[in-house]
């Protein structure tokens, strides 16, 4: 698969996670975000992990739960403080801050490069999100802001370490033992803090099958080998892609205004990914040129 390709099925994920919003608030209106959270990761991760039929061993049965945790549990915990205490626009700007945070953790961890159009490019993912989804009267909340960038540090985390700690197993496999172990650590939150649906009906069904199988197995699915094949710095700001789907389909399936404001905000997020990949791309092949140059002749 091309590179291109291997960049468009990545895309997938951010682009089915926008609809989460439309999902959670259409079908399963009152349904506590922690439970919705939980139901949408273990169920997931059951089923993968009897496909794949292998559970984690040696140094990995630690490893899954730690990234379980960073890329599941605490990112949606946070994000649920998050957008609680803050207008949903002022969260998905504060959230766009984290591939910015990827560029600075695969330097410190992978030995990754920091090039300054990659730098340039992230800051102008987070002006796209922000023309799409703030309000310049939005209220600001201290916890609130510090819930959101926790949740952005959480998956920048979660998505270098992925790549850092790649284990010699197909993706399917690290999907399965992720969202096993991130729905093992919010089981406990989701029985306390969330109440039980009084009811359950065929749209809450629906709804939690198609967070849990598309927006879950299937994304993550792809979302992983995305940091495997093509590298976290790559794969991170595709995810500013979900502000700009989520307004999409509320456009297109709740009728709702898609404002010129909007529309720039969307061409600027796509423009800086792809411009991004344009840089790396141009850098890899330079550093390659450059090592065939300076190959001793045999």
């Amino acid at each position: 698969m091309t590179r291109l390709a291997d960049l468009a099925l990545t895309a997938l994920a951010p682009l089915v996670w926008g609809s989460t919003y439309i999902v959670t608030t259409e079908l399963l209106p009152g349904w506590h975000p922690l439970m919705v959270a939980m139901l949408r990761a273990l169920p997931a991760g059951i089923l993968l992990l009897l496909i794949v039929g292998r559970l984690p061993k040696g140094v990995w049965r630690g490893r899954a739960f730690v990234l379980g945790a960073l890329n599941f549990s605490i990112f949606w915990a946070l994000l649920f403080v998050a957008a609680y205490r803050l207008p949903g626009g002022v969260a998905a700007t504060v959230g766009a801050i984290q591939p910015l945070i990827v560029l600075l953790l695969s330097r410190l961890l992978l030995g990754t490069p920091i090039l300054a159009v990659s730098v340039i490019c992230a800051v102008a993912g987070m002006a796209g999100v922000a023309l799409m989804v703030l309000d310049p009267a939005a209220g600001l909340d201290t916890i609130g802001i510090l819930a959101a960038l926790g949740s952005a540090v959480s998956m920048a985390f979660g998505t270098v370490l992925t790549r850092k700690w790649q284990p010699d197993v197909p993706a399917l496999t690290v999907t399965a033992w992720q969202l096993a172990a991130g729905g093992i650590l919010l089981l406990p939150a989701a029985l306390l803090l969330a109440p039980v649906p009084s009811a359950v009906g065929l749209g809450n069904l629906a709804a939690l099958l198609w967070l849990g199988l598309a927006g879950a197995a299937l994304t993550y699915l792809v979302w992983f080998r995305g940091i495997a094949r093509l590298g976290p710095t790559i794969v991170a700001p595709l995810g500013l892609l979900s502000p700009a789907s989520a307004i999409v389909l509320g456009w297109a399936g709740l009728g709702q205004a898609l404002s010129p404001l909007q529309i720039a905000g969307i061409a600027l997020v796509v423009g800086s990914i792809l411009a991004g990949e344009a840089a790396h791309r141009s850098a890899s092949g330079a550093d390659e040129a450059s090592r065939v140059r300076h190959r001793p002749a045999r």
